[in-house]
């Protein structure tokens, strides 16, 4: 680096870096709601259950940048929501190679939002309603939304990184 310059990442570098972060993030409470299905199969509390869910809106760092904002689901739903309304359509535009993969992904997109909101009145419920067939229904959804999220994941990075990264400004 010469005297006085600052070399600075590309922007895509820069996006790609965010991007995988937040699903580092998303994959570490994804690991959280496979042992939260575990212990509803085992009989938790509706009390233990929305407490694990509450502690993934108040231990994820996402959530402590954005102090009293959004829930774990509505993170996940705002993320998805970015990406469907400023980097797909870059996508697109940059490398129309893509554009099957990014229809395939906003796909995704609809598929795990009705999955989080299925989650989240499920957990809901549980604490009216705790018979064995809401846990074995909160089971299977929480389980739908991890198996269904880590794959978009691993699709999404796969699919979308190398085009990003080869970003110098944003596409038009």
């Amino acid at each position: 680096m010469k005297r006085g310059r600052v070399d600075r990442e590309a922007p895509g570098e820069h996006l790609v870096k965010e991007l995988k972060w937040i699903h580092g993030v998303l994959r570490r409470d994804l690991n959280q709601l496979r042992r939260l299905a575990d212990e509803v199969s085992r009989g938790a509390s509706a009390n233990r259950v929305q407490a694990t869910v509450r502690s993934l809106q108040t231990r994820s760092p996402l959530w402590q940048l954005r102090v009293n904002c959004l829930s774990w689901c509505r993170l996940v739903h705002g993320h998805h929501g970015n990406e469907d309304v400023r980097i797909f359509p870059a996508l697109r535009r940059s490398n129309p190679a893509l554009i099957p993969a990014v229809n395939r992904l906003e796909a995704d997109h609809r598929r795990i939002s009705d999955l989080l909101d299925q989650v989240e009145a499920l957990a809901k419920l549980l604490a009216s309603d705790d018979r064995p067939e809401t846990r074995k229904r909160l089971i299977l959804a929480l389980n739908d939304v991890r198996g269904g999220l880590l794959a978009h994941l691993d699709l999404e990075e796969a699919t979308i990184i190398p085009t990003v990264r080869r970003w110098r400004d944003w596409p038009r």
